[in-house]
């Protein structure tokens, strides 16, 4: 028996998602793992995806609910079935979304991991001893504009050396800056300081050595080509080993750890959210119980009353 296929619906709106709301691979590639997932569904049961009902959905996700995924994982492919239904309306092919009302069970919030400032130092300051001076001067510039900057790392990898018409985002030295394009293609300006921009210099200087001179990207691996989402994992992950970091470091926690240590510093809340590029203050306002957190451990550590005997 074949394995069920994406329909010719779902692969369009797939292509709507990449071309037209500019998704990172990462989402699409998650979005295409639960439309296949409603597909093999609807086919064992005999089911037509445009005719779906609200009840069916509802059935489809409490067999979801028996293999015992997150909800966070739940949550995550009703977003995509819903999200392919209402596009499914608009173009005029169902009468109704069947899974407008369907929700995933509650789930707690988790609070987001971020370094602590000095590891978040250390990992931005560590020299490898004997590494290629071209790497070296890579990884430092890509941690010092994720933990700096904090982007994202698909409008890390998005980045240009410079502006052109085709380019997601681009830096400007001059105004000491880098221009992305973030969730839902929205642009935004993002400040670089002295030792991000002392970073990127630098690593401008040695990038010829990697990149041909008419490759568009910022970020190269030995190779040449632009690097991608995983291969900055990768770097990421084995510089924080070689730094002796207490905990596996990926991208986003830098982001995470910018916004923390940012918020720590100014309590600027509507800054933090405008530099991070949130839709929405209340994306934001997780930062402020890292926040707490911070100011508990000083308050355990330091008051008389807290110190336990």
């Amino acid at each position: 028996m074949l394995s069920p296929s994406l329909t010719d619906e779902q692969r369009r709106y797939l292509d709507y998602l990449r071309v037209q709301r500019r998704l990172a691979e990462r989402t699409l590639t998650l979005y295409q793992d639960a439309l296949l997932r409603l597909v093999h569904m609807a086919e064992a049961d005999g089911l037509a995806l445009l005719t779906l009902s609200s009840l069916q959905a509802r059935r489809f996700l409490a067999r979801l609910n028996e293999q015992k995924l997150a909800p966070r994982t739940l949550s995550l492919i009703l977003s995509a079935w819903r999200g392919w239904y209402r596009w499914l309306g608009q173009q005029g092919l169902v009468a109704s979304n069947p899974i407008v009302d369907v929700r995933a069970p509650k789930q707690g919030k988790p609070l987001p991991k971020a370094l602590g400032v000095d590891d978040a130092v250390r990992l931005a300051d560590h020299q490898q001893d004997n590494a290629d001076p071209v790497a070296e001067a890579l990884d430092r510039c890509l941690v010092e504009l994720l933990y700096g900057g904090g982007l994202r790392v698909s409008e890390l990898t998005g980045l240009d050396v410079r502006h052109h018409p085709q380019s997601a985002g681009w830096v400007e030295l001059d105004a000491a800056e880098t221009q992305v394009l973030g969730k839902g293609a929205k642009r935004r300006a993002v400040p670089l300081g002295s030792h991000a921009l002392a970073a990127l210099q630098q690593w401008l200087v040695l990038r010829p050595q990697w990149a041909a001179a008419d490759e568009p990207a910022l970020l190269v691996g030995p190779r040449g080509a632009r690097l991608s989402p995983d291969m900055i994992r990768k770097r990421l992950k084995q510089r924080a080993l070689t730094a002796g970091m207490p905990t596996h470091v990926h991208p986003h926690m830098l982001r995470h750890s910018f916004a923390s240590h940012l918020l720590q510093s100014s309590g600027d809340l509507r800054g933090v959210q405008e530099l991070l590029g949130h839709a929405n203050i209340t994306t934001t306002q997780i930062y402020t119980r890292l926040d707490f957190q911070h100011l508990a451990k000083v308050y355990d550590a330091a008051h008389p009353r807290a110190k336990k005997k």
